[in-house]
């Protein structure tokens, strides 16, 4: 399990350079999906299937308005980066993952040992998750079996939402439809007559 959990954290590296790196923008939005579902793939060697689920949904999200941003207006990537700005941009990258680095450091000090938590309720779960649900994965019996209402409104508010966004977005491609010349409708029709 730990080689597979590598292999992909290796693909998932590979997949974020070819994105940075890549002057096609559609393959460099392919990479990233490569990232986004290989982390989907990590999640479920984890036994996360809650986070999986998440990721799956984000990520092709994301990943359908991307291309079709992409697929709207160029493929191309026209930035240039020359020489010394290349380098000054590597070098904020590289202080950036420097700080990142030093306060998750910090960050993680002052967690709680693993198995002593300092809230009430979560020595509940700790204590009574596996004898109360039977499940391995503790994470997810908290959610669908504990707090499974509190779960079934977060599904629906981001159901609600994304199809509040499918209902916008068909909208405006109606509009743009409806104010098209008469002639542009007509012509498909007119050259088949004509044919």
């Amino acid at each position: 399990m730990l080689t597979i959990l590598i292999l992909l954290l290796i693909l998932m590296i590979l997949g974020a350079i070819i994105a940075l790196e890549g002057k096609d923008l559609l393959s460099a939005i392919i990479s990233l999906g490569i990232v986004g579902f290989a982390l989907v793939l990590v999640f479920l060697i984890l036994q996360a299937p809650d986070l999986a689920i998440v990721q799956i949904v984000v990520e092709t999200l994301a990943l359908i308005i991307l291309i079709a941003a992409i697929l709207k207006t160029t493929r191309e990537d026209t930035t240039e980066t020359r020489g010394a700005k290349k380098i000054f941009i590597y070098l904020c990258g590289l202080g950036f993952l420097g700080l990142f680095l030093f306060f998750i450091n910090q960050t993680l000090t002052e967690l709680p040992r693993f198995g002593y938590p300092i809230m009430r309720m979560a020595g509940n779960y700790l204590s009574l998750g596996l004898t109360k649900t039977g499940a391995s994965n503790l994470v997810a019996a908290i959610i669908l079996d504990f707090r499974g209402y509190d779960t079934l409104g977060e599904v629906t508010v981001l159901f609600t939402a994304v199809m509040g966004v499918i209902v916008v977005l068909r909208k405006i491609g109606r509009r743009t439809r409806e104010k098209l010349p008469d002639e542009t409708k007509v012509t498909g029709s007119r050259k088949i007559e004509e044919k």
